[in-house]
């Protein structure tokens, strides 16, 4: 039996730069919600609205998660350089990411806590107020939407250009839904943005129905289903980003090209795979830990090395051959 780890970790993939763009915009857009905020808490207590009031509160749960993916990047730049990270502080932002989705389902309780709230003990509603005041918010958010957009479309063309060199990677993206590009923690921003974006688009709708017609049911259902919808996309940032943190890579296609690797590479029946671990420890990078059974007294794991080489997304590897004589 002969094992030999491989570490082929580059300087670029030990110390990830991160992503500069995104942090700057989910700082930006933290700033701003929380000036959001305390408007709309402030009119709110001059004017003695109450919808004006949970809106600020509710604005305050978004600057906070916001707030923590802008932590996220910082703390991972900052400890870029601890070697104690063996394969980078890139999911510290990963972890901003998942802490966010969570803080937003805890938005959509309150949400539908305050709803029921209202439709149960209805109250008078300054429409106008309201509307003007949501208008302002829908106006925000969309500016903000626009900042962690560019920031998107910046750090995807950077990962692009300094991560995936080689074609195959990009066919892996397609398979895979394209979640090397997607970086978690400035999707969980996102969300945020356009759940707050989302909800104020009904609330306005429902404000206007409830104003002209008299519906005061109106506002507390549609915020209902707004918290429905919100609910969703948090349900699919948990599930991404639970995927990196708990290491649930076995079915991306780097599997199954790491296995074809090796069955092409002991076209005679040299060589099967035994046990395979695969896990992302970068945006786009992976380590495997493989235990390879030959009847090749000659194969070596320095020769499995070269089977994988093509793969340059894997950066660590750790083989285990184990030689079985005769077939």
């Amino acid at each position: 039996m002969h094992a030999t780890n491989i570490s082929p970790w580059q300087h670029e993939h030990r110390f990830d730069s991160g992503n500069p763009a995104a942090q700057r915009g989910t700082t930006l857009v933290a700033w701003i919600t929380v000036i959001m905020m305390v408007v709309e808490i402030a009119v709110g207590l001059i004017s003695n609205s109450m919808a004006l009031l949970a809106d600020g509160f509710h604005m305050s749960s978004h600057a906070v998660a916001i707030g923590l993916s802008a932590f996220a990047y910082s703390a991972a730049r900052k400890h870029a350089q601890d070697r104690r990270f063996a394969f980078s502080t890139w999911k510290m932002e990963v972890l901003g990411g998942f802490a966010s989705a969570v803080f937003l389902l805890g938005v959509v309780g309150l949400m539908i806590y305050s709803a029921i709230e209202r439709l149960l003990t209805p109250v008078a509603i300054q429409f106008g107020t309201a509307i003007l005041i949501g208008g302002i918010g829908l106006a925000v958010n969309i500016v903000c939407a626009l900042i962690l957009g560019k920031a998107h479309h910046h750090g995807h063309g950077h990962g692009h250009a300094h991560e995936h060199g080689h074609e195959h990677v990009h066919g892996d993206d397609a398979g895979h839904g394209g979640q090397e590009h997607h970086d978690l923690n400035l999707k969980s921003a996102y969300v945020h943005v356009l759940a707050d974006a989302g909800t104020s688009v009904l609330a306005i709708l429902a404000l206007a129905g409830g104003w002209m017609f008299g519906w005061a049911w109106l506002d507390p259902v549609v915020a209902i289903v707004g918290a429905v919808v919100v609910a969703l996309w948090a349900r699919r940032l948990l599930i991404d980003t639970s995927a990196v943190l708990l290491d649930r890579e076995m079915d991306h296609p780097v599997v199954d090209e790491i296995r074809e690797a090796i069955v092409e590479g002991g076209r005679n029946g040299e060589a099967a795979v035994a046990d395979l671990h695969v896990w992302r420890v970068g945006r786009a990078s992976y380590s495997c830990a493989v235990t390879v059974v030959t009847h090749d007294e000659t194969l070596s794991a320095d020769t499995v090395r070269g089977w994988l080489a093509q793969h340059e997304e894997i950066v660590h590897s750790t083989i285990e051959v184990q030689h079985c004589p005769g077939h």
